[in-house]
């Protein structure tokens, strides 16, 4: 998929999922992203960049955590989702972040800004994830710290065949090459490639949890990175695709419930 193209799609499907986002993931991810908030290392009065923020998931534990001397930026693609997490921050009461709407690969913010950078889960979206992470660079103080999440490998991510089953009813991939920085070694060499240092990387295995199966399809159809064409979808087609998803969720059903396997790939590293 063309770079425009891809960033488009990722900004109205994500816009779509916004208002579904917190109640289907919140919990599936909370693993992953207290992970990524202990590699960071925040220390209070400390200025973050939450790239690819959502709906401040992220961004607000790390306020809480720099406290009223830090200061919190958190950015992403999709309007909805920023508007999301800056009301998210208001009924918390927090008041030392902020959030705008950002394309991740061309940040509009000055040089050596940030004593730390986050990206939770966010890279698999963007279409040239190296650009990204030398924003992330160029932005950070020296001796910065840089700290990444993203699903890992194809194979052990259960859900995974919601992009097979999607693409089959749309014209280009929804999610081009998602799983491919989950595989060994990639996500830590392009770090590297970018100009970071003490680059470390390891693995989490997890367990995605749903009540049935409604939920587990809301979150891979509705509240997920293949909204926007789930939005599209007529109703035929819509059946079609979720009896092939639970078909394919089958083997992690029990009873009502289902448990699918997961996996995230953490990253750390400082410029």
């Amino acid at each position: 998929m063309e770079p425009r193209l891809q960033r488009r799609v990722q900004r109205y499907g994500w816009d779509l999922a916004a208002g579904d986002y917190e109640a289907l993931w919140q919990a599936q991810l909370a693993g992953a992203q207290a992970g990524l908030l202990a590699l960071a290392s925040l220390a209070p009065g400390d200025k973050v960049l939450d790239l690819a923020c959502g709906t401040g998931l992220v961004s607000l534990e790390a306020a809480r955590t720099v406290g009223p001397l830090g200061q919190v930026l958190g950015i992403d693609l999709s309007g909805q989702m920023v508007e999301a997490a800056a009301r998210r921050a208001a009924r918390c009461g927090l008041v030392n972040m902020g959030f705008a709407r950002m394309d991740g690969e061309a940040l509009d913010v000055p040089d050596e800004r940030f004593d730390a950078a986050l990206c939770a889960l966010g890279l698999m979206y963007m279409p040239e994830p190296g650009q990204a992470l030398r924003e992330m660079r160029r932005v950070l103080r020296p001796g910065g710290r840089l700290a990444l999440a993203v699903w890992g490998e194809r194979a052990r991510c259960g859900w995974s065949a919601v992009f097979p089953i999607v693409d089959a009813e749309v014209s280009s991939d929804v999610c081009p090459l998602f799983f491919r920085l989950g595989q060994d070694g990639l996500l830590a060499g392009l770090c590297e490639k970018a100009g970071f240092h003490a680059v470390t990387q390891h693995r989490m295995e997890a367990t995605l949890a749903y009540a049935d199966a409604d939920q587990a399809c809301d979150a891979a159809f509705v509240g997920g990175p293949v909204a926007l064409a789930w939005a599209r979808f007529g109703q035929e087609v819509r059946e079609r695709v979720r009896a092939r998803y639970l078909e394919a969720i089958a083997p992690w059903r029990e009873g009502r419930a289902y448990r699918v396997p997961a996996e995230f790939v953490l990253v750390s590293a400082l410029r």
